[in-house]
Protein backbone atom coordinates (compact mmCIF):
# COMPACT_ATOMS: atom_id res chain seq x y z
CA UNK A 1 0.00 0.00 0.00
CA UNK A 2 3.11 2.45 0.85
CA UNK A 3 4.26 1.74 -2.95
CA UNK A 4 0.79 2.34 -4.21
CA UNK A 5 0.55 5.82 -1.63
CA UNK A 6 3.56 6.96 -3.82
CA UNK A 7 2.43 6.64 -6.79
CA UNK A 8 4.13 3.38 -8.06
CA UNK A 9 1.79 1.26 -9.75
CA UNK A 10 2.88 -2.66 -9.55
CA UNK A 11 1.05 -6.46 -10.10
CA UNK A 12 1.19 -8.72 -6.94
CA UNK A 13 1.32 -12.28 -6.89
CA UNK A 14 2.88 -12.54 -10.63
CA UNK A 15 4.31 -15.56 -12.21
CA UNK A 16 7.69 -14.57 -13.64
CA UNK A 17 10.17 -17.75 -13.57
CA UNK A 18 8.85 -21.21 -13.86
CA UNK A 19 6.52 -21.78 -11.77
CA UNK A 20 7.88 -19.51 -8.71
CA UNK A 21 5.50 -16.31 -8.11
CA UNK A 22 6.94 -13.03 -7.01
CA UNK A 23 5.08 -10.72 -4.56
CA UNK A 24 5.21 -7.37 -5.70
CA UNK A 25 6.42 -6.33 -9.88
CA UNK A 26 7.14 -3.59 -12.01
CA UNK A 27 6.66 -5.24 -15.41
CA UNK A 28 7.59 -2.31 -17.61
CA UNK A 29 11.27 -1.86 -15.32
CA UNK A 30 11.69 -5.61 -14.33
CA UNK A 31 12.25 -5.26 -10.72
CA UNK A 32 10.71 -8.36 -8.50
CA UNK A 33 10.69 -7.95 -4.81
CA UNK A 34 10.30 -10.36 -2.43
CA UNK A 35 8.66 -9.95 0.71
CA UNK A 36 10.39 -12.64 2.44
CA UNK A 37 9.05 -14.46 6.36
CA UNK A 38 11.73 -14.63 8.61
CA UNK A 39 10.39 -18.22 9.43
CA UNK A 40 10.15 -19.58 5.61
CA UNK A 41 12.75 -18.03 4.37
CA UNK A 42 15.57 -18.40 7.40
CA UNK A 43 15.90 -14.81 8.50
CA UNK A 44 19.25 -14.09 10.12
CA UNK A 45 17.71 -12.23 13.05
CA UNK A 46 14.46 -14.10 13.77
CA UNK A 47 15.01 -17.93 12.40
CA UNK A 48 13.94 -20.25 14.33
CA UNK A 49 14.29 -24.50 13.82
CA UNK A 50 10.83 -26.50 15.26
CA UNK A 51 12.07 -29.32 17.75
CA UNK A 52 9.94 -31.37 16.54
CA UNK A 53 10.79 -33.65 13.37
CA UNK A 54 13.86 -31.62 12.72
CA UNK A 55 15.95 -32.89 10.12
CA UNK A 56 12.43 -32.60 8.40
CA UNK A 57 12.12 -28.94 9.32
CA UNK A 58 15.98 -28.09 7.78
CA UNK A 59 15.78 -29.13 4.74
CA UNK A 60 12.22 -27.91 4.02
CA UNK A 61 13.76 -24.64 4.93
CA UNK A 62 17.30 -25.19 3.40
CA UNK A 63 15.38 -26.26 0.29
CA UNK A 64 13.57 -22.36 0.98
CA UNK A 65 16.88 -20.67 0.78
CA UNK A 66 18.34 -22.48 -1.73
CA UNK A 67 15.15 -22.24 -4.27
CA UNK A 68 15.35 -18.17 -3.88
CA UNK A 69 18.57 -18.09 -4.61
CA UNK A 70 18.32 -19.83 -7.66
CA UNK A 71 14.83 -17.75 -8.31
CA UNK A 72 17.04 -14.72 -7.88
CA UNK A 73 19.67 -15.98 -10.46
CA UNK A 74 17.36 -16.92 -13.13
CA UNK A 75 15.62 -13.22 -12.30
CA UNK A 76 18.91 -11.56 -12.90
CA UNK A 77 20.24 -13.54 -16.24
CA UNK A 78 16.77 -12.28 -17.62
CA UNK A 79 18.00 -8.74 -16.63
CA UNK A 80 15.36 -8.14 -14.14
CA UNK A 81 16.28 -6.50 -10.47
CA UNK A 82 15.48 -8.36 -7.30
CA UNK A 83 15.11 -6.80 -3.59
CA UNK A 84 14.37 -8.94 -1.04
CA UNK A 85 12.53 -7.24 2.13
CA UNK A 86 12.19 -8.96 5.29
CA UNK A 87 8.33 -9.39 6.56
CA UNK A 88 9.93 -7.59 9.62
CA UNK A 89 11.08 -4.60 8.25
CA UNK A 90 9.63 -1.11 8.53
CA UNK A 91 7.08 -1.09 5.59
CA UNK A 92 8.36 2.83 5.20
CA UNK A 93 11.86 2.04 4.93
CA UNK A 94 11.65 -1.08 2.87
CA UNK A 95 9.15 1.28 0.37
CA UNK A 96 12.10 3.76 0.59
CA UNK A 97 14.46 0.91 -0.67
CA UNK A 98 12.02 0.10 -3.60
CA UNK A 99 10.89 3.35 -4.90
CA UNK A 100 14.75 4.38 -5.34
CA UNK A 101 15.20 1.32 -7.41
CA UNK A 102 11.98 1.77 -9.40
CA UNK A 103 12.72 5.73 -10.02
CA UNK A 104 16.47 4.78 -10.78
CA UNK A 105 15.66 3.09 -13.46
CA UNK A 106 12.91 5.17 -15.03
CA UNK A 107 15.16 8.30 -15.17
CA UNK A 108 13.30 10.29 -12.19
Amino acid sequence: RELFRRGLRYRVDLRVVGRRRVDVVFTRRKVAVFVDGCFWHRCPLHATSPKANAEWWQAKLEGNVARDERTAKELKALGWKVIRVWEHEDPVKAADKVERTVRRLVGG
